[in-house]
């Protein structure tokens, strides 16, 4: 409350007050073209000159203090456009999630103080204008930072604007998100500066637009290029995505799993007279631990309807591993209530091909803070207690390895790299899998907990991105939508509607070959983290020294 008094404080002066008003306002305009910029609105371009506004502002601010509050109301807006449905403000959201999203409204803003502290510091070291320089690779490192925290939701990467400008992001190939999160930073900082420079000196300073221009136009250049000169596979297969469209706060509730498996068939019947050689169901498909033995006779149907029709499939399911001997159990396993036995369970991914005994799985690793594992739960347990949501799946244990799904299809076998819902947004993440020899990109999702809100258009686009990085088609297998198949060049191929009942098939392209950004994800996020770093360190050392003297 205190920090709300200090934006809105008032001031003796009328000058102050206006002056203060017409910050708040040049902070909103910033805040609103942010927002607007981000899918579902299809004006990606909004985002180059959305912080024009802003840096106006911040170039004139002295005070740390000062500075930050600026940030945050600039943040705040822009989080409440862009983030406003993260609460589930569905009829049957669970009351945590709700607090955590709200929470979420008022905690993110904090994380931009990151850059504008160290834009602070530099500006104490050098120039006010080579510190603006500098604030992009802040901004970008502050991205990065963020989202390899326990705290981790770097939903608002400015990169994840762009999915709607498929030219321009053709790049990522190359940059990735990061990249593009710094294109888009230095593009608002130049055109900036031909601006106010011209205000300023009433002359256009040739180099800032010659270096603009080169930020909005070598990029696209690129991705002209890239797409007129791409080679589709001939290595292709069939992919079934199924859409149960199942309510996901009402189907934790015992005694409907009969009813839910045989939609799954139902649906999957339908994929397979279409054509699909790979089935794929959506995330925690059976709210069930589907192989913890007492489902014997729900996996027997899906091995034998697998093995019937010769197909393969891969689905979201719960997973539980139980340790008799504690001895064995791995780090963080939890007690089985009212024995020694310990045991692990996973948000996973279960892979199945027909006439195969070997079950592949793979445990969630990203999981999402709050809604699947309280931060740091295994040094202070007792949090459990305190933070659940209703439905019960607020303390998955973290998966230990990225694993590729062999699929057989008669004498073909192929790779599949497949995530689970938020995993998608974790772009050096993914880049792990394709690594590792994927063919193309499965997400199993269910954004269904969000209604019909910006959050599961956003978290679709997001995965634009990815196929783009990786030049791997991407699928998507949601609960109640978005389905869709994406290309390599990011082209949304196939989608379902938000809430529909149906399957979904599509070609997938095969293919092998790692771009420049899947061998190196790391390169940009590692370089702008050196810089901001040093300089921290340098600021330090001046103000010891100087309080020394």
């Amino acid at each position: 409350m205190i920090f709300f008094k200090n934006i809105f404080k008032r001031y003796s002066t009328k000058e102050e007050r206006k002056k203060h008003r017409r910050n708040l306002l040049f902070g909103l305009l910033s805040g609103i073209l942010l927002g607007i910029s981000f899918p579902p609105v299809p004006l990606p371009y909004f985002v180059f000159i959305a912080l024009i506004p802003y840096l106006y502002v911040l170039e004139k601010l002295d005070g740390l203090a000062e500075i930050n509050r600026f940030t945050y109301f600039t943040a705040f807006i822009f989080n409440i456009i862009t983030l406003y449905w993260v609460g589930s403000w569905t009829p049957d959201a669970d009351p945590f999630l709700m607090i955590s999203g709200t929470v979420l409204m008022f905690f993110n803003p904090i994380l931009f103080l990151i850059p504008s502290t160290l834009y602070y510091f530099s500006k104490k070291l050098l120039s006010r204008q080579i510190s603006l320089f500098l604030l992009p690779i802040f901004w970008v490192s502050y991205e990065f930072a963020y989202s390899i925290t326990e705290f981790r939701f770097p939903w608002l990467t400015l990169g994840n604007s762009l999915p709607y400008f498929n030219q321009y992001i053709q790049i990522a190939d190359i940059v990735g998100v990061y990249g593009l999160s710094l294109l888009i930073l230095y593009a608002n900082v130049t055109i900036y500066k031909v601006i106010f420079d011209y205000i300023k000196y009433k002359k256009f300073n040739i180099r800032y637009i010659l270096i603009a221009l080169l930020i909005l136009f070598v990029p696209l250049i690129y991705g002209v290029i890239k797409i007129n000169n791409y080679v589709h596979s001939n290595k292709k297969i069939e992919v079934g995505l199924i859409q149960p469209n199942l309510n996901p706060n009402k189907k934790w509730d015992a005694g409907n799993l009969d009813a839910q498996l045989d939609l799954y068939l139902s649906l999957s019947d339908s994929a397979i007279k279409k054509g699909a050689e790979l089935l794929i169901w959506p995330e925690t498909a059976l709210p069930v631990y589907l192989l913890s033995g007492r489902y014997s006779k729900e996996v027997t149907q899906i091995r034998k309807y697998l093995d019937s029709n010769n197909v393969s499939l891969i689905t979201g399911m719960p997973n539980v591993e139980f340790f008799p001997n504690p001895e064995n159990a791995p780090p963080h396993a939890k007690p089985v209530k009212n024995s020694k036995t310990l045991y692990t369970s996973y948000n996973s991914i279960l892979g199945f091909n027909p006439n195969e005994a070997k079950i592949q799985k793979y445990g969630k690793i990203k999981l999402v803070p709050f809604g699947e594992k309280i931060p740091y739960v295994e040094y202070f347990p007792w949090l459990n207690k305190w933070l659940k949501w209703n439905v019960g799946i607020s303390s998955w244990n973290t998966g230990r390895d990225t694993v590729v799904m062999k699929i057989k299809e008669g004498s073909i076998q192929y790779n599949v790299g497949a995530v689970v819902c938020i995993e998608s947004i974790y772009p050096d993440f993914v880049s792990q899998f394709v690594k590792k020899g994927a063919n193309f990109i499965a997400i199993v999702t269910n954004d269904s907990w969000y209604g019909n809100s910006s959050g599961p258009y956003q978290h679709k686009e997001i995965s634009v991105l990815r196929a783009v990085e990786n030049r791997r088609t991407v699928v998507r297998a949601a609960n109640g939508g978005i389905s869709c198949i994406i290309d390599p060049l990011g082209n949304t191929i196939k989608h379902t509607e938000m809430f529909t009942r149906t399957s979904l098939v599509g070609e997938v392209e095969l293919r092998s070959g790692l771009t420049f950004y899947t061998r190196y994800p790391l390169f940009i996020p590692y370089t702008v983290c050196f810089i901001s770093v040093l300089t921290i360190i340098l600021f330090v050392g001046i103000e010891i020294k100087r309080k020394i003297k």
